[in-house]
C-alpha cells in the first residue's frame, strides 16, 4: 500500500519531542523535588501530556484525558505508559513545582539560542540589533481575584478580575523570552528593570512604565543605553535645544539635552543627563509628535527612532502566544497550576520557533502552529512536508491524468 512520500515511522509530535532530552528533564525534576512520592506519573509524562494539550489548544482537563484514548497506541511509543485520569493530572499540576518547568524552559533557551537568532538569515541588519534587548509585560486575565491581585475595575459591576502579569525580556534578533518573571496584575513594571543584569554596550528598549531616574543613572554608569518614551509630567532642565527642519518647512525632529534632578529620602541627590528626541510620526495620514528619552548622546537620531520602533517585537510575541495557545482557560485553579501552563506554553512556542527556523520554506508562525495542531499525531515527516506540502497531491494528479503520448511520424 502506498503510504505517501512524506511517510515516516514516527508521529509529528515525536519529531517535536526529539528536541527535548528526557534524562535532563527528569534530573531537573529530581533536583527541585518534583519526583518525591511519585510512583508512575513522572515529569517527562507530565510535560509530554501538557505539551500535547497546549498545542492542541484544549480548554479543560476532560478534553485532554478523553482525546488521549484514541491516540493511546501512538502516545505509548512516545513514553506515555499511563493514561492519566483528570484527578491525576490535576494533582500533578497542583503539586509538582512550577520551577521544574522553568528550569526546562531556561535550558531549552540556552541550548537553541544560536538557532533562534535571525542574524544568519538576514543579510543587512543594523549594527545595534545584536545588542538590543526589549522589556515589557502582558497581563493574562483570570476569573478569580483570589489567586493573583487584579487591577482595574469592570465599568458596570465595579468588580476586579484577577490577573497574572508576565514580565519578559527578549533579544531583538531572537523572538523568544530570555528571561521571564510572574507577578500579580497590580505589580508595577519597573521592578523588572535591573541594571545589574546588563553588560556594557547593551541597548534596552522599554516603555515609559519603566522610568526610574535612579536605575537610569545606574545604567549610564554601566555604559548601558536605554531608549524609552517620555511621560508628560516629567520635570527637567534644558541645557540645549536644536530643531531640525525639512526643506519644505515642517519640523523633521528636535533634539534636547536635559538634566533630571531628584532628591531621594536617604539624602542622596540624583542628577541624570539624557537626550530627548521628538519626531513627527505619520500613520494613516495622521501626524503625531513622539518624544523619546535616551542616555545615548552620540547615536544617530534615525537609529534611536528605529530602536524604539523595534520594541514592537515583544508586543508581537505576546500576541503570538495569546492567539496560538490556550491562555483563556486554565487546567487548574492554583497559582502553581496556572504558572505551569504558562511555562509549557512558552516551551511549546520555543520548540515551534526552532522547527520554523529549520524549515527552509517560509511559513508564518500562525500557519505553522495550525498545521502542527491538525497533524500532530500523523506519521508524516514534518521537514519534507512543510517544505513541499503539495508533493503528494501533485503525484496523485500525475498518476490520474498522465500526459498524452508523443505523436509518432506514422500518426
Amino acid at each position: 500500500m502506498d503510504k505517501g512520500t512524506h511517510f515516516i515511522g514516527q508521529p509529528m509530535y515525536g519529531q517535536l519531542l526529539n528536541l527535548l532530552e528526557r534524562a535532563k528533564i527528569l534530573r531537573f525534576s529530581r533536583e527541585n523535588g518534583g519526583e518525591r512520592y511519585v510512583k508512575h506519573f513522572d515529569a517527562w509524562q507530565h510535560l509530554v501530556i501538557m505539551l500535547y494539550a497546549v498545542i492542541k489548544r484544549f480548554d479543560s482537563l476532560r478534553e485532554i484525558t478523553d482525546s488521549m484514548f484514541p491516540e493511546a497506541r501512538k502516545l505509548a511509543h512516545l513514553g506515555i505508559r499511563l493514561m492519566p485520569r483528570r484527578s491525576t493530572l490535576s494533582d500533578a499540576n497542583a503539586r509538582r513545582k512550577e520551577c521544574v518547568f522553568e528550569a526546562i524552559y531556561r535550558d531549552l533557551y540556552a541550548t537553541y539560542k544560536g538557532e533562534l537568532s535571525s542574524d544568519s538569515r538576514r543579510r543587512q541588519v543594523p549594527a545595534w540589533l545584536k545588542r538590543l534587548q526589549i522589556i515589557d509585560s502582558t497581563t493574562i486575565t483570570l476569573f478569580s481575584n483570589l489567586i493573583f491581585k487584579g487591577v482595574g475595575r469592570h465599568p458596570k459591576t465595579g468588580k476586579k478580575k484577577g490577573g497574572i502579569k508576565v514580565h519578559a525580556n527578549i533579544h531583538a534578533n531572537e523572538g523568544v523570552p530570555s528571561d521571564i518573571r510572574f507577578t500579580s496584575a497590580a505589580t508595577n513594571d519597573s521592578f523588572m528593570l535591573c541594571p545589574s543584569n546588563y553588560a556594557s554596550g547593551d541597548i534596552i528598549a522599554l516603555d515609559r512604565a519603566y522610568i526610574d531616574y535612579a536605575k537610569f543613572e545606574e545604567l549610564s554608569r554601566r555604559e548601558v543605553t536605554y531608549v524609552t518614551k517620555m511621560k508628560k509630567n516629567m520635570v527637567y532642565e534644558t541645557e540645549s535645544d536644536i530643531m531640525y527642519m525639512h526643506p519644505e518647512g515642517p519640523m523633521e525632529y528636535r533634539v534636547q539635552h536635559v538634566v533630571f534632578r531628584k532628591h531621594l529620602k536617604e539624602g542622596e541627590d540624583i542628577e541624570h543627563h539624557a537626550r530627548i528626541i521628538t519626531y513627527a510620526d505619520i500613520k494613516k495620514g495622521k501626524t503625531k509628535l513622539v518624544s523619546l528619552l535616551t542616555n545615548d548622546m552620540a547615536m544617530e537620531v534615525e537609529d534611536i527612532i528605529a530602536i524604539y520602533r523595534k520594541r514592537w517585537e515583544i508586543e508581537l510575541l505576546f500576541k503570538q502566544l495569546k492567539q496560538n495557545f490556550p491562555l483563556r482557560y486554565f487546567y487548574g485553579e492554583s497559582a502553581n497550576a496556572i504558572k505551569i501552563q504558562i511555562w509549557v506554553t512558552l516551551i511549546a512556542n520555543l520548540l515551534l520557533m526552532v522547527m520554523q527556523g529549520r524549515i527552509r520554506r517560509s511559513w508564518s508562525f500562525s500557519n505553522l502552529a495550525t498545521m502542527f495542531r491538525i497533524m500532530l499525531m500523523y506519521y508524516v515527516n514534518c521537514y519534507t512536508f512543510f517544505e513541499q506540502p503539495e508533493k503528494d497531491w501533485l503525484r496523485i494528479l500525475e498518476a490520474a491524468y498522465p500526459p498524452p503520448d508523443e505523436p509518432s511520424l506514422f500518426d
